[in-house]
């Protein structure tokens, strides 16, 4: 489970293996003194390299529903900075791009000049107060999804947050799939539904578990070559330039002027082989 700044437990769904967590503490206080892994991040069993919080890049065994998350961009507005690093760590994890804020004042600004697709918002944050940044961001017509967050599991509570416009809510302690999952409902819900198999002629990606093919061949591609590809893809023919692909894909630590989506476009356009699938519209951006 996630949420208890002192102890915080991430349990793994029954039946998990791939990748899967089992339930430790993660301890660290508001300073970042850590007794037990360095803060914000967790001890595996299956190695340094197994995925953090129960969250691998991608498993069928799973059972994912069908997901936009390669361009699907995050906020996370949470005081406690090692819960929101861990929160952080385990969404990119799950293909999607993440910003995080300290404190309401930092969140409604990075909220008002960015477009996320849900903004998951603590309610007790100091600067300014999670209701009043619900508030705000709902007055100003965000288009974001807000999926609050708090240690009150009151009925009292949940209705408060709802009624101040938050699209959901979800009670701490909380398990990490459940957040994911709720994620990924709200930004369904906030767009046009798409099948969970995007094709366009021998190729194909299927955004359930993260794996695309051509001619019936696996394609090795990294997750970032797999959101580039899923977003040329939803754009159904339509040219998607370099800066929409810098937005959807990367996050806001990703330098505005690096080549980052050049290199990585030529990467996939290699690995999609022959034929050539993706093409450079000079001036505008690409198109599949």
């Amino acid at each position: 489970m996630i949420g208890n700044a002192h102890a915080t437990h991430f349990t793994a769904p029954a039946g998990a293996n791939r990748g899967a967590v089992a339930a430790r503490p993660l301890t660290a206080s508001r300073g970042g003194e850590d007794n037990g892994p360095k803060a914000g991040a967790l001890a595996d069993p299956a190695g340094p390299r197994a995925a953090a919080l129960a969250a691998p890049a991608a498993s069928a065994a799973r059972g994912r529903a069908p997901t936009q998350e390669a361009e699907t961009r995050i906020l996370i507005v949470e005081d406690e900075e090692d819960l929101a690093a861990a929160i952080a760590r385990g969404l990119r994890r799950e293909g999607m791009a993440v910003d995080v804020a300290l404190d309401g004042l930092a969140g409604l600004e990075k909220a008002s000049v960015n477009d996320y697709d849900v903004v998951v918002l603590d309610r007790n944050l100091p600067g300014l107060h999670g209701d009043e940044v619900c508030r705000r961001l709902v007055e100003a017509r965000t288009a974001a999804r807000i999926l609050m967050l708090t240690a009150a599991r009151g009925l009292d509570e949940r209705v408060a947050g709802l009624g101040l416009g938050a699209d959901d809510y979800l009670g701490k302690p909380f398990a990490f799939v459940e957040l994911v999952a709720r994620i990924r409902a709200l930004t369904r819900r906030a767009g046009a539904a798409r099948p969970p198999i995007l094709r366009r002629g021998d190729l194909e990606l299927d955004t359930a578990v993260r794996e695309a093919r051509r001619a019936g061949t696996d394609l090795a591609l990294t997750r970032k070559e797999l959101g580039v590809l899923e977003v040329l893809l939803a754009a159904e023919g339509a040219v998607v330039s370099a800066e929409d692909l810098l937005e959807k894909v990367w996050d806001e630590n990703t330098d505005p002027f690096t080549n980052v989506v050049r290199v990585t476009v030529m990467t996939l356009r290699r690995k999609l082989g022959e034929p050539p699938l993706i093409t450079t519209v000079p001036g505008a951006g690409y198109r599949l």
